[in-house]
């Protein structure tokens, strides 16, 4: 797993594989009744409290954004390695790097989380030990009526979700 020695009060789970967040994408995840957005940006795995230290909105339901920067007037550019989260409720931005804020440098930052990639053989023997946890996913699998009526199937659809 990691070559670093745990923190003794530090606690690990399984929140997802490595295939379920595309590039540029992110999923939320609540472990221990705290919400996490995971984010894959650049190629990197980021983990940050889904909420703004600024006003407690909702961080992780903002947009992603890059450093936009002028080296001097009327040339302005665009920084893709250095991205932001933006929480949807004022705007501020957060290092997803640092959680530092760039509407108060010295104000309150995100809460940021180690994440790492690790194989399944790995997380398979430490799921059976105990010493790793796992994130209770809502798992239900979509249960669809079906009826037989004179040699046809009906198929009943009630409020499908649609991706």
């Amino acid at each position: 797993m990691s070559s670093t020695a745990p923190n003794n009060d530090a606690k690990r789970y399984v929140v997802a594989r490595k295939d379920e967040i595309a590039e540029g994408g992110r999923i939320i995840v609540k472990v221990e009744d705290q919400e996490v957005g995971i984010y894959r940006l650049n190629g990197k795995f980021h983990a940050i409290l889904n909420r703004c230290p600024h006003l407690k909105g909702p961080l992780c339901l903002g947009g992603v954004v890059s450093e936009v920067y002028s080296p001097m007037p009327g040339d302005i550019r665009g920084n893709p390695s250095k991205l932001f989260v933006t929480c949807p409720w004022h705007n501020w931005e957060f290092d997803v790097d640092t959680g530092q804020s760039y509407w108060s440098a010295r104000g309150p930052r995100a809460r940021l989380f180690p994440v790492e990639i690790e194989h399944g053989d790995e997380v398979t023997a430490e799921l059976e030990s105990g010493s790793v946890g796992r994130v209770p996913g809502p798992y239900k699998a979509e249960v669809v009526p079906v009826s037989l009526e004179a040699d046809y199937l009906v198929l009943t659809m009630r409020g499908i979700p649609r991706s």
